[in-house]
């Protein structure tokens, strides 16, 4: 697994979009449980840790090269502003016996920068976004994680761009109906 792990993160070095969505995982993270505002959180990535430095390791030392800093700055930016609509509708596609806190923090940040890259109506279509985020959730999570990511943003994907799905909106998950 660990090999595999090491082919993702070099197959991300050459994807600037994607080390951002890698990167602005990491500063929702940072930001939720440090308790900073994204825009200091930003500054801190953009400063510190996107790029690469000479002597650095990349990933391996929390640096995420090549990213592409303005995308960065627009994912991290729309899931802070957005965060109670994009909350609002991770719940809508959770179990309801699952709520929102239960997540994983990692997972819960991830879910945020991709239901709030999905808003973006100027963006990759939708299935391209979560495909990147399945991607970004494998570098993270060696579980089920990723199988419920996919569930996950599928349901919201079909919900913010019906288009990019064949016009299929989901309501989220299914209510039992009137006997």
């Amino acid at each position: 697994m660990a090999d595999e792990h090491t082919r993702r993160q070099a197959r991300n070095r050459t994807r600037p979009r994607t080390a951002a969505r890698v990167g602005a995982v990491q500063a929702l993270f940072q930001s939720e449980q440090g308790g900073e505002s994204a825009e200091a959180v930003i500054d801190q990535f953009v400063r510190h840790r996107l790029g690469e430095l000479p002597g650095t390791g990349g990933y391996e030392e929390g640096r995420v090269p090549d990213a592409d800093v303005k995308l960065f700055g627009r994912i991290v930016r729309t899931a802070v502003t957005e965060q109670d609509r994009l909350d609002a509708m991770i719940v809508e596609a959770l179990p309801e016996e699952w709520p929102i806190g239960r997540l994983d923090p990692v997972l819960r940040a991830l879910l945020r920068a991709a239901s709030g890259e999905l808003t973006m109506q100027d963006g990759p279509p939708g299935r391209v976004v979560i495909n990147e985020y399945l991607d970004v959730a494998h570098g993270f999570f060696f579980g089920e994680e990723p199988r419920m990511v996919n569930g996950l943003l599928d349901a919201i994907g079909r919900r913010l761009r019906p288009q990019d799905f064949g016009g299929e909106a989901s309501a989220g998950p299914e209510q039992p109906g009137p006997a």
